[in-house]
């Protein structure tokens, strides 16, 4: 028995040897219809080597393969469809230019599609430049999207164009260190969970990092320049931004909009056109570590958010450094402000004095705009004189009791762009 039992194990393993021995690396001349013949004699394994020069698509894929392109290979979908449709696990798309994807929202056109069946796919270190979407995570659950230069279009309003890379119901999914220009929204996801997005670049578009009810993810060290939006996180639990950079972004560096149980820690916005972080109907977070620099408003924090932990932040030279319209108390302890002055007399690094960002004056002025004409009035100077040396006249709002005399730096990166701005 034991003869038979190590025969039959040897048969196995020359068959397992013959299985592997007959992937090949398959050459592919540019021109014609070459690509789509040699995916149909193509098997499982095999690896499709595309010659610099133009290559006929669309193509679809419904085997593992691994497409590789020389320097200068370039599939072009000729305007239908998706450029290169995968509808198979185990897929790997590398080094290639793609264009010409069709121009479709319904079927979702994109340079690549990852469909439910994609399971594993890679995609790396393409050129992806004036498709409809970029990538197209579709249900494809593990794919890595990794290395890629993805230009969208600009030849129609931004609301109307696609996303660098779509995500949708895509559990384990990573997308990392990426660059994306132009299109709509850098990285969307929908519907998904457990996701890693982490080391991209955004410029020119409408939000770098768009969630909609998406659970159990991290953000983390992507930089986001002249957005519209930074990293609006909405309507999604447990989803962890961390170490993360904004820069000049149109409205808010970061924005927290029904999104609870996460952690926002050491992110740097600077120079915001509007808010650094905005926070509505956010509950039970973290936000700590963080700086906010340059912004018209440091922290817009309202509609009802609860039970946050906002500790460790530096809010350095806001033009308002929060927006607070509610008579609750909130107690934030251990935070920076630059525009506090106070003493340390024992030199522990926190004031002597809690700080009170905010006062009645400010409520009204949030609420009543035109009486940004009474700001200079001896009225209304001689009523923050009042609420200043006498604390009790002070309305609820957000106090720091133990506000820190120094902040934190920016972070290298971070640090490099504000010189540049200066």
């Amino acid at each position: 028995m034991k003869g038979i039992a190590r025969a039959i194990a040897c048969l196995l393993c020359l068959y397992a040897g013959s299985g592997a021995a007959s992937a090949t690396d398959i050459r592919v001349s540019a021109g014609g219809n070459e690509l789509a013949r040699a995916i149909a004699i193509a098997h499982s394994g095999d690896r499709l080597l595309l010659a610099a020069g133009l290559h006929s698509g669309p193509i679809r894929i419904d085997m593992p393969l691994t497409i590789s392109g020389d320097v200068g290979a370039h599939i072009d979908g000729r305007g239908t469809g998706s450029v290169i449709e995968v509808e198979s696990p185990d897929v790997i798309i590398e080094g290639l230019q793609i264009t010409g994807s069709g121009s479709s929202h319904e079927t979702i056109d994109a340079g690549v599609k990852l469909t439910k069946k994609a399971t594993r796919a890679i995609v790396r270190d393409n050129v992806l430049t004036g498709n409809l979407y970029g990538i197209d995570i579709h249900g494809a659950r593990d794919a890595h999207v990794t290395g890629n230069e993805i230009t969208g279009r600009d030849d129609r309003q931004m609301n109307r164009r696609g996303n660098g890379v779509y995500v949708w119901n895509a559990p384990g999914s990573t997308v990392e260190n990426n660059s994306f220009v132009l299109g709509r929204d850098g990285i969307f996801v929908n519907t998904s969970r457990k996701n890693t997005f982490s080391g991209n670049r955004f410029e020119n578009l409408r939000f770098a990092i768009h969630y909609m009810h998406a659970n159990d993810s991290v953000v983390t060290g992507n930089i986001s320049i002249g957005n519209h939006l930074g990293y609006a996180i909405m309507f999604s639990d447990r989803v962890i931004i961390r170490d993360n950079i904004s820069i000049r972004d149109r409205d808010h560096g970061i924005m927290l909009n029904y999104a609870n149980n996460s952690v926002v820690e050491g992110n740097a916005v600077i120079g915001g056109g509007e808010k650094c972080l905005f926070v509505y109907n956010a509950n039970k977070n973290v936000m700590r570590g963080n700086r906010f620099e340059s912004c018209p408003i440091g922290i817009h924090f309202t509609g009802g958010s609860e039970r946050n932990d906002i500790t460790g932040n530096a809010f350095v030279a806001n033009r308002t450094q929060i927006k607070f319209v509610s008579t609750r108390n909130h107690v934030w302890s251990g935070n920076y402000w630059s525009d506090h002055a106070a003493y340390d007399i024992n030199g522990d690094g926190i004031a002597d004095q809690p700080f009170r960002p905010n006062d009645a004056i400010d409520r009204i002025l949030w609420t009543q705009a035109s009486a940004k004409l009474l700001v200079g009035s001896p009225a209304v100077q001689l009523i923050r004189w009042a609420q200043k040396n006498f604390p009790a006249l002070l309305p609820g709002g957000v106090i720091d009791d133990k506000p820190l005399m120094k902040p934190h730096e920016l972070p290298d990166f971070a640090r490099q762009w504000k010189a540049s701005m200066q």
